[in-house]
């Protein structure tokens, strides 16, 4: 700073000090001059800014979330010391629109416009907020705000301003703002470069007026610049008023200070005083309804080098010694008890910082309230807010007549305004706001899945099909108790796969899985619905299933496990290999003719056991294999889109079971799920359609994991996911059962909990979230199925996403109907049924979204939808 300068700010610092002012609040507000991907450039100072990643710490077991904020703190004491920092808390509303452009990018295969526009109108109505959490460190200075006043206005007199940026200074900043970004990688923020975009829409967003989206350039300058900060502010005692261009009032904010904090905090609770933000709620005046106020958080802080700290700490521990010394020598010989706690607290904080690396802070906490609808509503938000903390003994107020100032502060480029609501503590106490804990989970891009229903609002982004192109495993798993929304969960997942232009097998077990179809027709997607009985002859056929020269042996062992053991051990095996090789040799191979085959042969053995095969091919069971095939049957093909292969009736034979110990019913059931098996694994490992996408979703999973064969099929599926592109979905109501299956257990990624009863099923879900295993956990997997006043709780569970971030969420999709459609309720079906409805509804027709319906009861919590938006089976 000039000699100038820095008379020029004595002169004003000596007039404010006179009118009990600092000199910072008669500062003119700073010229931004460029802005770029995590700069903030203005005429007297160049700010890093930085995106900082949320935790989930809702669910976090309390001694990881008390080694997390250790980290937080010693990350703040190690990075950051001598830096003015600027941390701000801000919320935007999930917009339709762009979902509704970025789903016409993720959806490529059905009615996708349709299916953007349910999304949008769906994201519309819920109106839900979601959180930023950005991080400034001025990281250069270019003048005083004095001396840029002057040559602000000096420049503007003579016409010769400048809006643009030299490039060489340009590269100095990024390379300053892209070494601090390392740095700050490996903080439990896991801090990345704030985009331009972001930026630009951060600063204009204060404005309150329509502003044109940001260049896409390197950096933002000149008139675009202007044009995203234009904005019109009227301070007022208690609040603020922003004018729109039309001259009417858009918005009024009421800035808060918070000067008085408790001595100490506890945590991990409810005096993370950051982390709660999202946990305000106010009650309407006009509708009498509760919501959430979402107020935001703009926090000035500088990190003391530590040396600075040590001897503020030292000064005042001397200070409480000189002052205890005195007392002492005085006439009554008496101390007083604050005198020496001071003492004590200042010895024990001088040691800790010596040993392990703390360090203190100044910062000015701020908190913002804001509405758009009137004055009386944003004082009641405001009330809302203090009353909260309040409950939290922590003080919080309205700034009354200095609205400006703390306004101006909290923008960003701008710079302290209001030195005298200052704290000065440890970085832990900083640390212990939590401002980045909450609820997270999920993916940053993809289909959205269902909502966070935590302490943060917003929506979960999870694409079952995503792991391969990540590197990563490939297994999802659904997991709970029947009757609490799993499978409809995993249809839901597979029907978004489908609708990413993916092949979706769908091996149905249990028989209520047909509302797939209807909603992949609801959605205009191309269905099939295969089920396997004496209606459909052939269409589970081996030799049409497989290419040719694999159908033989595949064929003969089908036929081995049917038959009786007496006519295997009296060597049938040779004559089967001989009349399946004679068939595939022909170009209409089939099973049926394998049959024939074997019924007209001169040798008794093979006649015998063509007879009793040609029997079994009466059966529902064995007619999908050794049938002969009828006209307009749908067999399987390996294309996309989404398939449906039901197979009523089956049963199968315990794990370990001899062949000469099962049933016939059992041996024909083996054979069908192998020839289901055999078709999957070859859809999945054809080298013409590796590059395709490919998803396998098996409900009820313990059907097949309780045989050898679907263990070994499962384990294959989870373990060659990656490198086959294909992803495995399964659902079941034995958590336990996937603990003995190392393969699998290594290859799931996500994991989507539902509720489930007993301990054991409950610890052995715990070990699937990675939980830790106890009472509380116990209780929280217990409860999770059910409201507040214990009535189910469809689509809800815990997820635990690929980053291994637990969270609990609702399973949502954008339309009643279609989770009408997808509904797995026995009542639904056959209301369905007996309508007629056999195409599934409009898709164009103009419905409520669920759990906006007149009769649907209440949200159970301003996060989730109601019970109509998440009825499932």
């Amino acid at each position: 700073m000039s000699t100038t300068s820095k008379a020029a700010k004595k002169s004003v610092s000596r007039f404010g000090r006179m009118l009990g002012l600092g000199a910072e609040r008669m500062m003119k507000e700073p010229k931004l001059v460029a802005l770029a991907d995590g700069l903030v450039v203005t005429d007297t100072a160049a700010e890093a800014w930085y995106v900082l990643s949320a935790s989930n710490t809702d669910l976090m077991p309390e001694a990881v979330q008390d080694a997390e904020q250790d980290a937080a703190g010693l990350a703040l004491a190690k990075v950051l010391p001598g830096y003015d920092c600027h941390l701000k808390v801000i919320w935007a509303r999930l917009d339709g629109e762009i979902y509704r452009e970025e789903a016409r990018r993720i959806f490529t295969a059905g009615d996708v416009e349709a299916v953007a526009s349910m999304w949008a109108e769906r994201l519309d109505a819920l109106d839900l907020p979601q959180r930023h959490i950005l991080l400034g460190i001025r990281i250069a200075e270019r003048d005083s705000a004095t001396s840029a006043t002057v040559k602000s206005a000096t420049s503007d007199a003579l016409g010769i301003g400048r809006t643009g940026l030299e490039k060489a200074e340009l590269a100095q900043l990024d390379a300053l703002a892209r070494r601090m970004e390392r740095r700050l990688e490996a903080t439990p923020w896991r801090a990345r470069i704030a985009p331009v975009e972001l930026l630009a829409w951060a600063i204009s967003r204060e404005s309150y007026r329509p502003q044109p989206a940001p260049p896409r350039l390197p950096t933002v300058t000149g008139a675009s610049l202007v044009r995203l900060t234009q904005s019109k502010a009227i301070p007022h005692a208690d609040h603020v008023r922003l004018i729109d261009g039309r001259g009417q009032t858009a918005a009024w904010v009421s800035v808060l200070a918070m000067p008085e904090f408790p001595e100490q905090i506890v945590t991990p609770g409810e005096q993370e005083w950051l982390r709660c933000l999202s946990e305000i709620t106010y009650t309407h005046p006009e509708t009498g309804f509760d919501a959430l106020v979402c107020p935001e958080a703009s926090v000035r802080f500088t990190v003391w080098r530590k040396g600075q700290a040590i001897k503020a700490v030292d000064k005042v521990r001397q200070s409480a010694k000189e002052q205890r010394r005195s007392a002492a020598e005085g006439s009554a010989g008496e101390t007083f008890a604050e005198t020496e706690e001071t003492e004590l607290v200042m010895e024990g904080l001088r040691k800790g910082m010596s040993r392990d690396g703390r360090t203190l802070l100044e910062d000015h906490p701020r908190l913002i309230v804001v509405s758009t609808e009137s004055l009386e509503d944003l004082r009641a938000r405001t009330d809302a807010v203090i009353g909260h903390y309040a409950g939290l003994s922590i003080d919080v107020t309205v700034a009354s007549e200095e609205q400006r100032e703390l306004w101006l502060e909290s923008q960003i480029g701008d710079m302290l305004r209001v030195d005298d609501l200052r704290h000065i503590r440890t970085t832990d106490a900083l640390a212990a706001s939590m401002f980045w804990g909450g609820s997270e989970a999920g993916d940053d891009e993809g289909p959205i899945m269902g909502l966070l229903t935590g302490t943060t609002p917003g929506v979960c982004r999870i694409d079952i099909t995503a792991g391969s192109a990540r590197g990563d495993a490939t297994t999802t798993a659904f997991v709970g108790r029947s009757g609490r929304g799993k499978t409809t969960s995993m249809m839901l997942a597979t029907l978004i796969a489908a609708l990413k232009g993916s092949f979706a097998l769908m091996l149905g077990f249990k028989g209520d899985e047909g509302g797939l179809v209807k909603a992949g027709e609801y959605l205009g997607l191309a269905s099939h619905h295969v089920t396997c009985g004496s209606e459909t002859p052939a269409v589970a056929d081996l030799f049409r299933l497989l290419p040719q020269g694999d159908a033989a042996l595949q064929v003969v062992s089908q036929l081995l496990i049917i038959l009786p053991e007496r006519l295997r051990n009296a060597g049938v095996e040779t004559r089967l290999l001989r009349a399946c090789n004679e068939i595939a040799a022909h170009s209409d191979a089939a099973t049926w003719r394998v049959v024939e085959l074997l019924k007209n042969s001169a040798d008794e053995l093979a006649a015998e056991a063509g007879e009793a095969l040609e029997e079994l091919s009466r059966t529902p069971l064995g007619a999908p294999l050794l049938g002969a095939p009828r006209p307009g049957a749908s067999p399987l093909r390996p294309e996309p889109g989404l398939w449906l292969v039901q197979v009523p009736g089956l049963t199968m034979p315990q794990m370990g079971t001899a062949p000469r110990d099962m049933t016939m019913n059992e041996r024909v059931s083996l054979a069908l799920m192998r020839g289901l098996i055999a078709y999957a694994l070859n859809t999945s490992a054809r080298p013409d359609l590796r590059d395709l996408p490919k998803v396998i979703s098996i409900p009820e999973v313990h059907v097949l994991t309780g045989t050898d064969d679907g263990r070994r099929f499962v384990d294959y599926i989870a373990r060659t996911g990656r490198a086959l592109d294909t992803s495995l979905a399964i659902d079941t109501q034995d958590p336990k059962s996937l603990l003995g299956m190392d393969g699998v257990l290594e290859a799931i990624t996500t994991v989507f909990a539902f509720e489930q009863s007993t301990a054991s099923q409950q610890d052995a879900m715990a070990e699937l979230l990675r939980l830790p295993v106890g009472e509380s956990t116990r209780a929280l997997i217990h409860g999770v199925g059910k409201t507040a006043h214990g009535e189910i709780r469809h689509g809800h569970c815990i997820v635990r996403d690929r980053r291994d971030r637990v969270a609990t969420m609702q399973v949502d999709a954008p339309s009643a109907e279609l989770l009408r459609a997808l509904s797995t309720n026995p009542k639904d079906q056959a209301e369905d049924h007996e309508a007629g409805d056999t195409t599934g509804p409009d898709l164009r027709k103009d419905d409520a979204p669920p759990g906006q319906d007149e009769e649907a009861e209440p949200a159970d919590s301003v996060h989730s939808p109601g019970p109509a938006a998440s009825e499932s089976a």
